[in-house]
């Protein structure tokens, strides 16, 4: 069979492609500075404090229904905003023809995503500041246990609670596929509940394909850009590197790793809130007007382990490349799908160094390709005498 593109298509970016991450990237770092100038204003002029005194009034001084209130004030104001740079990454996504989606589709998605992440925000605010009020002085652990366990639900119910919410899925019905998909599963040692074709083309035209879900939700999704653009051999070695997560258990790793540094996130938390009212910014630990202060002690965290978790996550993708190569006949649907992919996506194949230090979870798809290449060499040259 003759595969769509070729292995030693150019690794250079184009100007295209250049272009598009560029502004995509300062387009988040923009978002980012928006947001911490708004945390930063609310605590340094008082606005938390006079945001919190009006979600006790609204409230009728009920403290649950306040914290409540003061999240939706927080977030509804952030969305305010955000809203300029949110619907610019709209028109950009459009203006390099990745997006399919019309406005009156992408503000719907955004206000579904908006009370969607009131819901789960409100849920570990509510139980943050409930545990504060509780054990003030051992609330931080119990809050870490209670948010990781949190945490491994949600990556349990996200495939048939979050997904479908902005997403459309079918069961596949390509059964010879279906059959190669879950027999190349099962080689890898993990039982998939379905394989589902994901409506991504009614929003984009970018191509995806993941292995979601914990135990009983475990499914495999192939975005229909993706189907309906690669050969089933291509699709194979796509989905092969999503099963070497699972075969050097990646997620269990993950969520050791999200564990620790959550678990360190907390106790910094807790120092920075005693810290708070001990400089008398807050009366007690549990003024929920000290929110902002939690989010700014999360972001510059997230900010300062970023570049390390980056790293690690890179290590994670180049093992699960390493194992589609030895579970796939030939790495060349491999080459192909990572040079369609980078096409289709307008991905960078090689970013400066600081860039994929800084940014990308992935490695440059151009070291992939090389990766695959290299692999196949090793492989035709047999074992040296």
């Amino acid at each position: 069979m003759t595969f769509a593109g070729s292995p030693t298509s150019p690794a250079d970016d184009s100007p295209e492609a250049r272009r598009y991450n560029k502004i995509h990237r300062w387009l988040g770092i923009a978002d980012f500075v928006v947001g911490s100038a708004f945390l930063v204003l609310l605590l340094v002029t008082g606005w938390s404090g006079w945001l919190r005194d009006v979600a006790l009034r609204r409230g009728f001084q009920n403290y649950t229904l306040a914290v409540f209130l003061y999240l939706f004030f927080l977030l509804l104001i952030g969305k305010a905003l955000g809203f300029g740079l949110d619907y610019y990454g709209f028109q950009l996504e459009r203006k390099f023809h990745l997006s399919t989606q019309r406005v009156r589709s992408w503000l719907w998605d955004e206000a579904k995503g908006f009370f969607v992440g009131l819901v789960l925000a409100g849920i570990v605010t509510e139980l943050l500041y409930f545990m504060i009020r509780e054990s003030p002085q051992h609330w931080w652990v119990i809050t870490w246990v209670l948010f990781m366990g949190l945490f491994i639900l949600m990556a349990q119910l996200a495939p048939v609670l979050l997904f479908p919410i902005f997403y459309k899925f079918e069961p596949l019905d390509n059964e010879d596929l279906r059959r190669r998909l879950v027999v190349l599963s099962e080689h890898a040692g993990t039982r998939v509940r379905g394989v589902y074709r994901w409506k991504l083309s009614e929003k984009s035209k970018k191509a995806n394909a993941a292995l979601t879900g914990l135990g009983g939700t475990r499914r495999i999704i192939l975005a229909d850009t993706l189907l309906d653009n690669y050969a089933p051999e291509e699709i194979e070695a796509v989905l092969a590197h999503e099963l070497g997560h699972h075969v050097h258990r990646h997620i269990f790793k993950s969520i050791l790793v999200q564990a620790a540094t959550t678990l360190f996130g907390f106790w910094a938390a807790n120092w920075v809130l005693h810290y708070g009212v001990d400089r008398r910014m807050f009366e007690e630990l549990s003024d929920f007007a000290n929110l902002p202060l939690l989010a700014i002690t999360a972001t510059v965290l997230s900010l300062v382990l970023m570049p390390a978790l980056n790293a690690y996550s890179r290590y994670n993708e180049r093992q699960a490349d390493r194992y589609a190569f030895e579970s796939i006949a030939s790495v060349e649907p491999f080459i192909t799908s990572m040079n369609k992919l980078a096409q289709q996506n307008l991905a960078e194949r090689t970013p400066s160094k600081w860039v994929e230090v800084l940014f990308h979870s992935h490695p440059a798809i151009s070291k992939r390709v090389a990766a695959a290449e290299a692999w196949s060499r090793a492989q035709s040259a047999g074992p040296q005498v």
